[in-house]
């Protein structure tokens, strides 16, 4: 493996360290090189250190960017590897003429990148936020980051993480107090507690915050001494002033640029950092080399490393009380501070270690690799897209995605996932798949030329009783795929009712092109021989929500106490949604207090789409004379589930309220407002309240009674009906998942 790491060369602290450190190990097992666009350190730094280092500064970009390119095609590159704004901007350009695929390195917030300059943040920043968005692999040094990259919307799945490293059991030439202090002028006593931050004189690493820390902290011990290394000198006059300003100038000293930061960190007793953002700072590490205690502010990473209060401190960003409290207790304890260094010693050898670190790597770049030739095989991206009602906060529909993607991932977990959503952002997050915008047809269309198998499911996608434009548009979808020359699969559907003669023929023109069709109900099953489909292979399944697991306890008890929901009664859940006759809402909410009555009962609503449930479930309350719940929040599908395990009896109008039940194996009665609830009842044998249009209250509560005595049988008959419907389900996403690979 031939891997070339471009970045541009100035650069200093943690990115640099990454970097060199990672290349020089990596050398050990793949052909590796480094090329830089500024001669400087940084480039002598890597010779000296072994490094294959090269740079390229001819003063004009486009003769560096023809110098690059010559360079990469001439040495038969498989990866390129960028680090930072100009590299990332090269190698988008590159990939484009080369298709050799690129990954970078993110080394912090990118939006913080040029905050101390308004010119380079609208010139270079902008390039570069741009050029992250054309690279198609990323990898961040810290879970934060991990997690700010998710935020912005790039493909999860495309996102890693590599832990920054150094080596723990290398050799490092001794360096002492007095010989320190000599070297760099400090006017300091040997012997005084000495607090350190090393961290280039930057806005976004906020030394002003350290400085009045340092004044709150002399107050309580005269004893100590601040020592601030690194680079900076537009801003040290502005913080020398502050130091004067604070009365603690004599006690503060600069030493600037320390090119051997482990000289540093041996001589200090208490290591600091008050950034307002990083990615994960080498700093902690290699004061963690000497088992130095460390205090920072709460940011980038650090989490994964300091547990706070046990093996160091963090604080907010700005709070320079907090951060002076605790350098003022470690600088007053030598017995914490050994306890505290050791701790965050051993943690970080275990997990931050330089062959950690380039194991790690050396595994995103097989990953990489093998996906890119898979992909250059057939011209596809996509393993499966998926298209549904997806990104509309309904509980139900959402429940379907994330079902079928983790029974999909427990059978191969390197598929890569598209899906069509209205909200594309927020489902990239949920569910660690890439997405886009399902109302935007061209590009919908170009995705769907990049896929392997299209899926579209489950739900009732094919039904013109909601709107004759709902299923236009997914016939439409459909037809696209065959346009595209992609398999394409009716995946769990229920099929129905279609009222319109058109539309009819329509669905049974391009129904009839698909590769197979599952279906969620035997209903649906005759309804599509009632259209004359016959070409595909055709088969009954079961709703893929039947396989979701439910959330840990933990959230679902976190959940009933922020919504009040009370704990010492049994819980009768109600899923109630608008139909066209609001006529059964008087009689839900007599329903609703006869459980309290009888039962001695709370009510719990438990909307399944927001605002609309929320909404109609309110009217409901509204109209009862006893008490109930409603969950006012959105939460996921498994915390949803969790809480209907929670419930003696679910009373569902949601067609997912009633499999989320029987999920669940809780006792339920249904009110059909379409076919497709009745259908599931049916499928699970368990009783209806009968259309909603036609509610008989005194029939209803004579059901309810017979349900609330016989409550164990009627587990024990869920339990076996869920076997079965996972059995059938599994089977379903078997058989789309040969369809993908053969």
């Amino acid at each position: 493996m031939k891997v070339i790491h471009l970045i541009g060369g100035g650069d200093e602290g943690g990115a640099k360290s990454h970097v060199q450190q990672l290349i020089k190990e990596l050398g050990q097992f793949i052909d590796v090189t480094l090329i830089s666009y500024r001669k400087g350190k940084f480039h002598d730094d890597a010779v000296d250190m072994g490094i294959d280092a090269r740079v390229i500064s001819t003063g004009n970009v486009f003769s560096d960017l023809r110098k690059t390119l010559n360079l990469i095609r001439d040495g038969k590159y498989d990866i390129i590897h960028a680090h930072g704004a100009k590299a990332n901007m090269m190698s988008s350009i590159i990939n484009r003429f080369t298709g050799i695929p690129v990954v970078t390195t993110v080394h912090s917030d990118y939006h913080l990148d040029y905050m101390h300059s308004f010119l380079k943040r609208y010139t270079f920043g902008v390039i570069n936020m741009i050029a992250l968005r054309k690279i198609d692999y990323h990898i961040s040094v810290s879970s934060s980051l991990l997690s700010m990259l998710k935020s912005q919307g790039f493909n999860p799945q495309h996102l890693y993480s590599v832990n920054n490293g150094i080596a723990f059991d290398n050799d490092i030439p001794p360096c002492s107090r007095k010989e320190f202090f000599t070297r760099f002028n400090v006017p300091f006593p040997e012997d005084c507690i000495l607090v350190g931050i090393m961290a280039r004189l930057h806005p976004v690493k906020d030394h002003d915050t350290f400085l009045r820390a340092a004044a709150e902290v002399a107050k309580v011990n005269p004893e100590a001494r601040f020592l601030i290394a690194g680079p900076g000198e537009e801003l040290m006059p502005g913080l020398k002033q502050l130091a004067n300003k604070l009365g603690i100038a004599s006690k503060v000293f600069f030493t600037g640029n320390v090119e051997n930061p482990y000289d540093f960190f041996q001589i200090i007793d208490i290591n600091v950092l008050s950034s307002v953002s990083e990615g994960f700072p080498y700093v902690v590490l290699e004061g963690a080399r000497f088992s130095k205690p460390f205090i920072s502010t709460r940011v980038g990473g650090l989490g994964d490393l300091v547990q706070s209060g046990f093996n160091g401190y963090l604080v907010e960003p700005k709070d320079w009380k907090a951060l002076g409290e605790h350098i003022s207790e470690l600088s007053l304890d030598k017995s914490k501070r050994e306890i505290m260094g050791k701790r965050l010693h051993d943690k970080a050898e275990e997990l931050f270690s330089l062959k950690a670190m380039c194991k790690s790597q050396l595994n995103i770049y097989n990953t990489i690799l093998e996906e890119e030739t898979r992909n250059k095989k057939d011209g596809k991206k996509y393993d499966i897209s998926i298209l549904g009602y997806y990104g509309y906060n309904n509980s139900g529909d959402e429940a379907i995605l994330r079902s079928t993607i983790e029974a999909f991932r427990k059978i191969d977990s390197g598929l890569n996932f598209l899906v069509f959503s209205k909200r594309p952002r927020e489902t990239k997050k949920l569910y660690s798949v890439d997405s886009v915008n399902r109302f935007n047809l061209i590009k919908l269309y170009k995705s769907l030329k990049i896929s392997r198998l299209f899926l579209a499911g489950g739900g009732s996608l094919i039904q013109d009783n909601t709107s004759t434009r709902s299923i236009w548009y997914y016939l439409a979808a459909l037809k696209m795929a065959k346009k595209a020359q992609t398999k394409a699969m009716l995946f769990a559907n229920g099929i129905g009712p279609i009222k319109r003669s058109f539309n009819r023929r329509m669905a049974g023109k391009v129904l009839n092109d698909m590769h197979a069709i599952s279906l969620r109900d035997s209903r649906s099953f005759n309804e599509i021989k009632n259209l004359g489909i016959s070409k595909p292979d055709i088969y009954v399944t079961s709703d893929p929500a039947i396989l979701l697991d439910p959330s840990d306890n933990s959230y679902v008890e976190a959940l009933m106490n922020a919504e009040n929901v009370p704990s010492d009664k049994p819980l009768v859940g109600f899923s109630i949604r608008r139909w066209a006759d609001s006529g059964y809402l008087d009689q839900i909410a007599k329903i609703a207090d006869y459980c309290v009555d009888k039962f001695d009962a709370h009510p719990l609503f438990i909307p399944m789409q927001y605002p609309m449930d929320f909404e109609i479930s309110e009217s409901i309350r509204s109209k009862m004379k006893h008490d109930s719940s409603i969950i006012t929040g959105t939460y996921t599908p498994e915390v949803i589930l969790g809480l209907t395990s929670k419930l003696e009896l679910m009373v569902g109008m949601r067609l997912h309220s009633i499999i989320y039940a029987a999920n669940r194996c809780v006792p339920l009665i249904g009110l059909v407002y379409e076919p497709k609830v009745g259908a599931f009842l049916n499928e699970i044998g368990q009783p209806s309240a009968g259309y909603t249009d036609k509610l008989d209250y005194e029939e209803i509560c004579r059901q309810l009674d017979y349900i609330w005595e016989n409550r164990e049988k009627t587990k024990t008959q869920l339990c076996e009906s869920k076997k079965r419907l996972t059995i059938m389900s599994n089977a379903n996403i078997m058989t789309a998942y040969d369809l993908l690979k053969n």
